[in-house]
């Protein structure tokens, strides 16, 4: 049985949807006569009980439905277009376009960078990406940027994006767990995503928002220089290594992340969250996990 927190959530994310989606007004439940709604606008519609004129008279059915009042003007929904400032915190920001212009910003920006905080930084003023609008917090990353080893998703969730760091929510302590059964701690190593910005629903990154976040996370791998880069769940491993293969097959398989001066040793894994749903899987991700124990002991 739904309680009334899941209602509330399933709705809330519902809304975020539409609300990304561009949707900007709400239909009603009932049908308006837009016929007689004209003829009142033009100040030609009849005082109340009185007859309309029999040689204009419309069907039964409209006079019917002209007793039906226009419906009240609804606020619009925070974060929409034509919403004041004062309304969403005072934070007042423009939809941009993702085309290759927002890319470019995003190149241009990192391309001055030399340190994480700096990077950060960076994306805390970067409007180049749309999903900062809808999203709570920037989720840029936990861990220590020191750790031999650095895990990479898709985009934060719910919880990431309340919490506004990544891999905290059931996934992440999934993740917790199977760090600890090879000895390591969330602190021993160093967690970040593709798209730092929870998409409305939890929906997928569109591939031009993923485009543009990519210079931030391509950045991001180059500055904490791990000895070993695991991607968990398909979605980032394409994103990073051009591939096109399915989970199954890239998942065992250690493959090569290219830096400009070196190449990573790097090793695609099922997400947590995909293992929460399957967890028959659990013993590939464990051997998956021994692998990364054997490849740090190196």
């Amino acid at each position: 049985m739904e309680t009334p927190e899941t209602q509330n959530r399933e709705l809330e994310a519902l809304l975020e949807f539409y609300q990304a989606s561009g949707v900007s007004c709400f239909l009603e439940d009932q049908a308006l006569d837009r016929f007689s709604l004209s003829l009142r606008e033009a100040g030609r519609a009849p005082a109340a009980g009185q007859a309309e004129p029999a040689a204009s008279a419309p069907s039964q059915n409209v006079r019917q439905s002209a007793s039906i009042e226009a419906p009240a003007s609804r606020p619009p929904v925070a974060g929409m277009p034509g919403m004041p400032a004062a309304a969403t915190g005072g934070q007042a920001k423009d939809v941009v376009v993702p085309d290759k212009e927002a890319v470019n910003s995003a190149r241009e920006m990192v391309g001055q960078v030399q340190s994480l905080e700096e990077l950060r930084r960076c994306l805390e003023g970067f409007t180049g990406c749309n999903l900062r609008l809808t999203a709570k917090n920037l989720v840029f990353a936990d861990g220590s940027p020191q750790a031999r080893i650095m895990f990479v998703g898709e985009a934060p969730g719910r919880d990431e994006d309340r919490l506004g760091k990544p891999f905290v929510g059931r996934s992440g302590q999934l993740l917790d767990k199977m760090l600890a059964a090879i000895g390591l701690a969330r602190s021993d190593a160093y967690i970040a995503n593709v798209v730092p910005w929870r998409p409305p629903g939890n929906r997928t990154p569109t591939p031009q928002e993923t485009e543009i976040c990519k210079p931030f996370i391509q950045k991001q791998i180059e500055l904490a220089n791990p000895d070993v880069l695991v991607f968990l769940g398909a979605a980032s491993a394409k994103s990073l290594l051009g591939v096109q293969d399915g989970i199954r097959r890239l998942r065992g398989r250690w493959m090569s992340y290219k830096l400009a001066d070196r190449q990573i040793p790097c090793l695609a894994m099922y997400h947590p969250a995909y293992l929460l749903r399957s967890p028959i899987e659990k013993r590939l991700s464990w051997r998956d996990f021994l692998s990364v124990k054997e490849k740090l002991a190196k």
